[in-house]
């Protein structure tokens, strides 16, 4: 069975640092310049974005979408981890996903979020009022554009998520998401795999590496332990994972394919 934690302690007060809106903004030193949206767009372009932007700053551990609550924004992460989470009517919560720099979050169908967002870690975000967004489409058709790649792959990711969840073992579902994380810190090119011994940042816990694979925290650090004494990866620390053999991690990983 999946392991849900509860979620009544994420329900607390929004803690955001607003910056100036007439304050510049350097795009050019954002980790996002390159990364999703803002990729699609001249620096001309950026800087009109820029300008319609509120600079957000925000602690770790601060839910800034609630799920059920008005969609009044969207979000564009420029720097820092953030996850996204379900709520289920007994409070407990499934993680959905995670998104980085580059992400860009509010893409409500709906009046309402569909989903709650907590950092993970300090978050730096630039947030839109749907009535500025609707301005800047209007003025580059680019970017609507790009949203509706960015939706198209959200899909995809879905579709992924449900293969993962469904047909595959503990240590394929382990497996998988580390080739995923190392794809989607650029350590390599997207379908390709990393080289052998690459290290890369893991800012998860457990916990949350549990619910978002539908496991429980046991069967995590016992497939975690697994694939490190077959020599497959190392954890120097808890937020830290080498990658020691990633054509054998993506063979395990493609076994329920």
């Amino acid at each position: 069975m999946t392991s849900l934690n509860k979620i009544a302690d994420f329900r607390r007060p929004v803690a955001i640092n607003l910056a100036s809106r007439t304050a510049a903004s350097n795009c050019d030193d954002c980790g996002a310049r390159h990364h999703g949206l803002c990729d699609a767009l001249s620096n001309a372009e950026v800087s009109f974005l820029a300008r319609a932007a509120q600079h957000v700053s925000l602690q770790a551990n601060t839910v800034f979408i609630e799920e059920g609550e008005p969609s009044l924004y969207f979000y564009n992460v420029n720097s820092g981890n953030v996850r996204l989470f379900k709520s289920l009517p007994d409070g407990r919560r499934q993680i959905t996903g995670f998104a980085g720099p580059g992400h860009f979050l509010g893409l409500a169908a709906t009046s309402k979020n569909m989903f709650s967002a907590e950092t993970m870690e300090p978050v730096k975000l630039c947030r839109f009022t749907r009535s500025a967004m609707a301005l800047v489409f209007e003025e580059f058709p680019v970017l609507e554009r790009k949203l509706l790649d960015v939706a198209m792959h959200e899909l995809v990711l879905s579709q992924q998520q449900m293969l993962l969840l469904g047909r595959k073992t503990a240590i394929e579902r382990i497996a998988s998401f580390l080739l995923s994380w190392a794809e989607r810190l650029d350590i390599c090119a997207s379908g390709m795999l990393p080289k052998p011994n690459v290290s890369m940042p893991l800012p998860l816990s457990r916990t949350d590496l549990a619910d978002y694979l539908g496991l429980t925290i046991e069967t995590v650090s016992r497939s975690l332990s697994q694939l490190k004494r077959d020599g497959l990866i190392e954890i120097p620390n808890i937020h830290e994972i080498i990658l020691l053999r990633p054509q054998a991690l993506s063979d395990i990983a493609e076994a329920a394919v």
